[in-house]
């Protein structure tokens, strides 16, 4: 979502994004001319009138569990948001908390019993080499 125009988004879509990836974008391109949904999500900059580059992970329920801004020259980590994604989704199948650097198959952490957003001595599992 951005505030360029469908236009501009219909033109990137023709011109670019098909030379980069077969068919285009894979997900809609949603125009926000007014940056009405930036502001509601404080990501609108008045001063260019733009929305900043950010990514937002929402639950089910419509609770946000992850976002990103980025400086505008920034890609963003395509891979980095795909490995928070699968993180979120196996919490929500097992209650296992990750820690950080976590890829499926890597070490998990229990939650300590009764408190389910404290894991269990970190120590004892986790390596710095996990993290990178």
């Amino acid at each position: 979502m951005s505030v360029d125009s469908v236009d501009t988004h219909r033109k990137w879509q023709e011109e670019e994004l098909v030379r980069m990836v077969k068919g285009g974008a894979l997900f809609p391109l949603c125009s926000d001319p007014q940056g009405e949904i930036g502001k509601l999500f404080g990501v609108y900059d008045p001063g260019p009138e733009e929305d900043l580059r950010a990514t937002f992970i929402i639950d089910p329920e419509g609770k946000i569990q992850a976002l990103e801004i980025l400086a505008g020259p920034a890609g963003r980590n395509v891979p980095e948001t795909l490995r928070i994604l699968r993180a979120l989704a196996h919490h929500r199948s097992t209650g296992n908390l990750l820690p950080c650097g976590w890829q499926p198959g890597k070490p998990v952490l229990a939650p300590v019993p009764g408190d389910r957003h404290k894991p269990a001595p970190t120590w004892e599992i986790w390596e710095t080499r996990n993290a990178f």
